[in-house]
C-alpha cells in the first residue's frame, strides 16, 4: 500500500518508543522449514517468508531478500548456490575497457530479477501494517563483482575511465530495476554499498557516492524512500561525502563505533545500525545479544534519529532465539525509559 515515506521517516525520529529495523529476511527459511535454494527460486516462498518475519516481529519495516548476487547474475556472472548460505558470485566477467563497451545492460527481468520483483509485489499484498522495502546492491559493489573485488580497487587508480564506463551502465540498470520495484508497490529500497567502505573518501565520492546520488535523484519521492547501507570500517571518515547522497536514512555496519558515528550524522537524518549479524545473531546467545542490544541503546538512544538494527544482513541460519531476544530487549529498553 502507498505511504508517505517522508512522514514515516519523520515519525521514526519523533516516536518516544522506537521499534527496530534489522536487515532480516533470510532467517525466514527456518520459519518456512525450507532451504535458501528454495527461497531464492520461488516468489511465493519469498513473500511468505517476509510475511512470516513480519508476523513474528514488530520491526518498523519489512525488508526483502538482501541477495547481492541477483544483479551480477543479470549481467552474466556465475553464481554459487547452497541450501544454508546466501548466494555468492564466482569469478569475474570484466577485465578491460573493450569488454565494458561490449557489455549489454540487462533488461529488468533478466536472471532472477523478475522473480524478486514478483516476490516483492506479492509481499506488498500480504504485509500492510508497515512499509515494505526492496533490497538492491549499490553501483560500486556491483562493479566489484563484475571486475573482481580486488581488481576493482586497483582499476580506480590504473584505469578510472573503464570503471566510470562500467558504473554508468550499472547505474542505468539499477535505476530501471528500482523503478520496477516502485511500480509493483514497494515503499522504498535499501541500497547496499559495502565495497565502497574500503575506498578513500575521495575515491568513494568519485566512484560510489556520485552514482548512488544519481540513483536517489531519479527514484526517491515522498512515497518512495531510499535507505543507504555501507558496512565498511572507513565510513566515519566519509560522512561528509555520504550525506550528499540525499537518502532518507542511512544504515551502517558493525565495523564502526555507532556511538561515535551517530554524533557525526545530522540530527534531522535517520541513522540505523549496528549489532554484529554473525557474531551475535548467528553465533551468539540470547543473553549476549540482549546485553549488546541494551548497551547500544543506552549509548545511542538520546539521539532521537537513531534506530537500532543489525549491522548487515542477518545470516540464514541465525538462531531465532537470538532474534527474538533482540526484539524483546528493544521493547524492554523503551518500556523502562518511558514508564
Amino acid at each position: 500500500m502507498k505511504r508517505n515515506m517522508s512522514q514515516w521517516v519523520e515519525g521514526l525520529k519523533q516516536a518516544p518508543v522506537k521499534t527496530a529495523m534489522p536487515i532480516l529476511s533470510f532467517p525466514s527459511i527456518q520459519l518456512l522449514e525450507i532451504g535458501v535454494r528454495d527461497l531464492i527460486s520461488d516468489s511465493d516462498l519469498q513473500a511468505m517468508g517476509m510475511k512470516a518475519v513480519a508476523d513474528r516481529t514488530d520491526s518498523c519495516a519489512s525488508v526483502s531478500m538482501m541477495d547481492l548476487s541477483v544483479e551480477a547474475e543479470a549481467f552474466g556472472s556465475t553464481i554459487r548456490f547452497s541450501d544454508d548460505e546466501v548466494p555468492t558470485v564466482i569469478g569475474h566477467i570484466i577485465e578491460n575497457e573493450e569488454q565494458v563497451e561490449q557489455l549489454e545492460i540487462p533488461k529488468v527481468g533478466a536472471g532472477r530479477t523478475g522473480l524478486y520483483i514478483e516476490a516483492l509485489e506479492k509481499a506488498c499484498r500480504l504485509i500492510t501494517d508497515r512499509p515494505v522495502l526492496a533490497g538492491v546492491i549499490g553501483p560500486f559493489s556491483l562493479a566489484g563483482r563484475l571486475l573482481d573485488v580486488s581488481e576493482a580497487m586497483l582499476y580506480c587508480y590504473d584505469d578510472p575511465d573503464m570503471v566510470h564506463a562500467l558504473l554508468a551502465k550499472i547505474t542505468r540498470f539499477l535505476v530501471d530495476y528500482i523503478k520496477a520495484y516502485q511500480a509493483v508497490g514497494a515503499n522504498g529500497v535499501v541500497i547496499a554499498e559495502p565495497l565502497a567502505g574500503l575506498l578513500t573518501p575521495a575515491l568513494n565520492e568519485e566512484f560510489s557516492v556520485a552514482y548512488v546520488r544519481e540513483i536517489v535523484e531519479q527514484v526517491q519521492t515522498d512515497e518512495f524512500a531510499v535507505i543507504y547501507h555501507n558496512c565498511g570500517g572507513g565510513t566515519p571518515k566519509m560522512v561528509d561525502e555520504i550525506m550528499t547522497i540525499g537518502a532518507m536514512a542511512y544504515h551502517f555496519g558493525n565495523a564502526i563505533d555507532m556511538a561515535e558515528m551517530v554524533k557525526l550524522i545530522p540530527s534531522d537524518t535517520v541513522v540505523m545500525g549496528n549489532l554484529d549479524p554473525a557474531g551475535l545473531f548467528k553465533n551468539g546467545t540470547p543473553k549476549a545479544i540482549r546485553e549488546a542490544t541494551l548497551h547500544l541503546l543506552e549509548q545511542c538512544h538520546t539521539h532521537s534519529n537513531f534506530i537500532i538494527s543489525s549491522g548487515c544482513d542477518i545470516p540464514p541460519l541465525s538462531s531465532w532465539d537470538n532474534i527474538d531476544a533482540f526484539f524483546q530487549a528493544v521493547a524492554d529498553f523503551y518500556q523502562t525509559k518511558t514508564s
